[in-house]
């Protein structure tokens, strides 16, 4: 860690996350001491000369990444894998700041992640062979659901997220409420919806992504549609449950909240600004919207070789992001309603955004061909 402080904390954290183990009796307090007793740490990166596998999750900003590993590449020893747990940046470019491009990896986890069965094993273009066994074995080790993901703004499972997530605020720019949204979701089987998601994970992280993907926008090319709320709420300081306000208010030391009444003046606005006229949606065309923006994408992810299969899509929306397993995934679920009916409403939707709503040439083509995603799981 950086200073003593932050380690104290660290270590208050891994003790806290042990203490509950203990109260549920996944762990006996001797397991907790035996396991703390094996826990180092260090505010030296030189400490870190001896280890196999470093896996360092500092903030999601590339000079910094970049600094971290030129002290990663200067103190590890020949052959430690250098891992790099970013949720967006590109991994190739770590790894070309460094002078051993073989050893580097993503190993992307998901929060919280003593609890999350996700791993996202993010495969740059000169990693080496083993390296990426390696990353299979902690999986397997850490009782972890691995998937190998091709390098790409979000990988596949934050790339999809990006996608539904502007495909929701689209319609809460139309018309939809966030809340109205959030109970679609969760009656659709996700355990909650995109805006309480937001507000768990922290609405500064979305944010700081969409400022750095602002600065990288060609200024040449059409402008996709930009929906600005979130941005307002961030500007006001409600980050969602750290800060007690976001979109929804929480009263200290709850994790349940109720609707924040400040930010519906805020939509309004936000409307007003952008010339709307809302309108209402029924559930089911809520519905709609979302699942056939995230299997559209879905579809996008496997034609690139992002994600090897539809199923390594399913496995990583159901495992990582709260899919629900019922429905067997996004890509399992649109066989069932038919990728007929999805590309139809992907099409009627690009009549009024065609840039937003293109569809997959991976889609088109299985429906041209009567077949579904699930004739690409073999092999």
């Amino acid at each position: 860690e950086r200073d003593e402080a932050a380690l104290a904390q660290g270590r208050a954290r891994i003790a806290k996350v042990c203490d509950g183990h203990v109260a549920k009796g996944r762990l006996t307090p001797e397991g907790k001491a035996e396991l703390m007793g094996r826990w180092q740490g260090a505010t030296r990166y030189d400490a870190l000369a001896g280890v196999d596998l470093v896996i360092e999750a500092v903030f999601e900003d590339m000079a910094v990444k970049q600094a971290v590993f030129a002290e990663l590449e200067r103190v590890c020893k020949p052959g430690a894998v250098l891992a790099t747990n970013t949720s967006y940046l590109d991994i190739d470019e770590i790894a070309r700041g460094t002078s051993r491009p073989g050893d580097v990896i993503g190993l992307h986890f998901f929060s919280p992640a003593h609890i999350m069965k996700l791993l996202e094993i993010v495969v740059p273009a000169q990693v080496s062979a083993d390296v990426v066994a390696t990353g299979f074995a902690l999986a397997q080790r850490l009782k972890k659901v691995p998937v190998r993901a091709g390098v790409c703004d979000g990988f596949i499972g934050n790339r999809i997220l990006a996608v539904y997530r502007t495909a929701a605020d689209h319609l809460m720019e139309d018309g939809a409420s966030p809340y109205e949204i959030d109970a679609m979701v969760r009656d659709f089987g996700f355990p909650m919806g995109p805006y309480e998601m937001s507000d768990l994970a922290g609405g500064d992280i979305g944010w700081a992504t969409r400022k750095r993907r602002a600065a990288t926008r060609d200024p040449k090319a059409p402008s996709p549609r930009y929906v600005h709320i979130a941005d307002r709420l961030c500007e006001r300081g409600w980050f969602g449950q750290k800060t007690g306000r976001g979109w929804y208010v929480y009263e200290a030391g709850s994790r349940t909240g109720t609707p924040n009444p400040d930010v519906a003046p805020i939509i309004d606005e936000a409307r007003r600004q952008a010339g709307v006229t809302p309108r209402s949606f029924t559930r089911e065309e809520l519905e709609r919207r979302y699942l056939a923006a995230m299997v559209n994408e879905g579809a996008k992810v496997v034609d690139e070789g992002i994600a090897l299969r539809p199923l390594d899509v399913d496995v990583t929306l159901v495992h990582g992001y709260g899919f629900p397993r019922s429905k067997g995934g996004p890509m399992w679920h649109a066989d069932q309603v038919g990728l007929a009916r999805i590309l139809a409403d992907v099409r009627e939707f690009a009549q009024a955004d065609a840039l937003f709503w293109q569809p997959a040439p991976l889609l088109e083509k299985l429906v041209a061909q009567g077949r579904g995603f699930d004739s690409l799981n073999g092999g």
